[in-house]
């Protein structure tokens, strides 16, 4: 199973084992069943909070370098705060129909976290890109959301806040962290 999949199934049921133990919770959840049990081990939790910069980052504080169909490299800067709302942009303009709820994407991402500036994942570097039923829960809200109106042979920029990604974490992602996706939208699907 790849690690996209693993990270969405146990943010799943951290999520869930968290709903039970805090009636009334907010978090929001992926529905995607996971593989195994032995899969439910939490990221250690962050240190306390840190210091504000004075601003939230945008997209345009995020470097992004590379080609459509390449592995994209990503800078995130030290000198802003990660925003608190999903932010998306194209980096590359594709064409034909946007995506809407409901239709078959295939797509190739990158994934990078906004504490350690490190990337967690990618299907470029696997050399097989991701499907998925945009709107149908497959996925963390951050991707349901923003993928919406892609078109095929766009390159977006998507800074998902953690209560729209994997909130209380798990699977190596760390507890309330901003996540940063390079996609490439391979094909858009009826």
């Amino acid at each position: 199973m790849h690690t996209f999949g693993r990270i969405i199934g146990i943010g799943t049921m951290t999520a869930a084992a968290f709903t039970l133990v805090a009636c009334g919770s907010d978090d929001k959840a992926s529905s995607t069943p996971s593989a195994t049990s032995a899969a439910t081990s939490a990221a250690p939790a962050q240190a306390g909070p840190t210091q504000s910069k004075g601003r939230e980052c945008t997209a345009e504080d995020i470097s992004v370098s590379g080609d459509f169909g390449t592995a994209p490299k990503v800078t995130i800067p030290d000198n802003c705060d990660p925003p608190k709302t999903l932010i998306t942009k194209d980096l590359v303009q594709g064409s034909g129909p946007g995506a809407a709820s409901g239709q078959e994407l295939t797509m190739n991402y990158a994934l990078f976290t906004w504490s350690n500036k490190q990337k967690k994942d990618s299907s470029f570097d696997r050399g097989t890109p991701f499907q998925l039923t945009l709107g149908g829960g497959q996925v963390i809200e951050g991707w349901d959301k923003g993928l919406v109106g892609v078109q095929q042979g766009t390159r977006r920029l998507l800074i998902v806040p953690p209560d729209l990604g994997y909130g209380a974490g798990g699977r190596g992602i760390a507890p309330n962290e901003t996540l940063v996706f390079v996609t490439d939208a391979v094909s858009v699907g009826k």
